[in-house]
């Protein structure tokens, strides 16, 4: 297997001040327990490039686009939302953590790699097509997913969220566009506070109690997932790859273990092998406490690498 490892310095030069959870300390802690474990030189390494216009109008309104690079500013910080920071390097960061992703498909589609892993910040999977929200400023996981459209002419593809949050960025913005599933395990209720209601066929939800260990985790993959994504087939696996479900880390209830990463990237790996030709592309999203986001990040990489 050949997975790609993608990230880009400026990823790091987001600022989101004294004692933000969403902070570089994340991508570092992931690239030295990699370096620790002896898997970071097994890796093909790229750094990310900076995502175009026409790419990000693919997935959000331009007057958001608009919006965010009159907000940027020259000192200090401003703010999207309240959760949601800028810096004066911010802009350049998002655009990297974005153009990650985008490059991890064409690696995928026209280099011969099996997956990729973005190791890339600001995460992306509560950025609504006109709107930021939850540290995430562009839908880098959705905006993969239209260029696999666009470029490649896919017609089927799946965004499978495990962070610990609803990715209701990515449900906003294929709503609406059957060619794109979105499948979400998710503490409820909890932020965003998504109203579990009827959806259409191709948006599958997960919700899971603040009390949720391992079994429950489990059993809605499993039953919920599994089932919808085998009807579906997909063409491409995209993974919001959020670790903050983690017992260490205390942004939520929820109780998971490396253990449960590394079972659910086997149970993705699966479905990328039967429909996709093992097209998988892994974005991380969530993760705070730094050593269980690292062990978290490992296991899930072992998976993409067979290892």
């Amino acid at each position: 297997m050949k997975t790609a490892y993608i990230t880009h310095p400026d990823c790091l030069l987001h600022d989101t001040g004294v004692g933000h959870p969403e902070n570089a300390s994340r991508l570092q802690a992931i690239n030295n327990r990699l370096i620790a474990a002896q898997l970071y030189d097994f890796l093909c390494h790229y750094q990310a490039p900076e995502v175009t216009r026409e790419q990000l109008l693919r997935c959000h309104d331009a007057a958001y686009l608009d919006q965010v690079e009159k907000m940027m500013p020259l000192t200090g910080h401003a703010y999207l939302d309240p959760d949601t920071v800028l810096s004066p390097e911010s802009l350049r960061a998002a655009k990297r953590a974005a153009g990650a992703v985008v490059k991890a498909v064409d690696l995928i589609m026209q280099e011969g790699l099996s997956n990729a892993f973005c190791s890339v910040r600001p995460p992306g999977h509560h950025a609504e097509r006109m709107r930021a929200m939850g540290f995430c400023i562009y839908g880098n996981a959705s905006i993969g997913a239209a260029h696999a459209i666009e470029r490649y002419g896919l017609e089927r593809m799946a965004i499978l969220d495990f962070d610990v949050h609803h990715g209701n960025g990515s449900e906003d913005i294929f709503r609406d566009d059957k060619r794109v599933m979105v499948c979400s395990t998710f503490q409820h209720p909890f932020y965003p506070y998504t109203a579990i209601e009827e959806s259409p066929d191709h948006i599958i939800y997960a919700p899971l109690e603040a009390t949720a260990k391992s079994a429950e985790f489990r059993e809605a993959v499993t039953s919920l997932w599994l089932p919808a994504l085998d009807h579906f087939k997909p063409q491409m696996v995209f993974v919001s790859a959020g670790f903050d479900a983690h017992r260490e880390d205390d942004m939520s209830g929820v109780s998971l273990t490396e253990a449960d990463y590394r079972w659910v990237t086997e149970q993705i790996r699966e479905v990328a092998d039967r429909y996709a030709e093992g097209r998988i592309v892994s974005v991380l999203e969530g993760g705070y406490e730094l050593h269980a986001l690292a062990r978290s990040a490992e296991a899930h990489l072992r998976v993409l690498m067979d290892l």
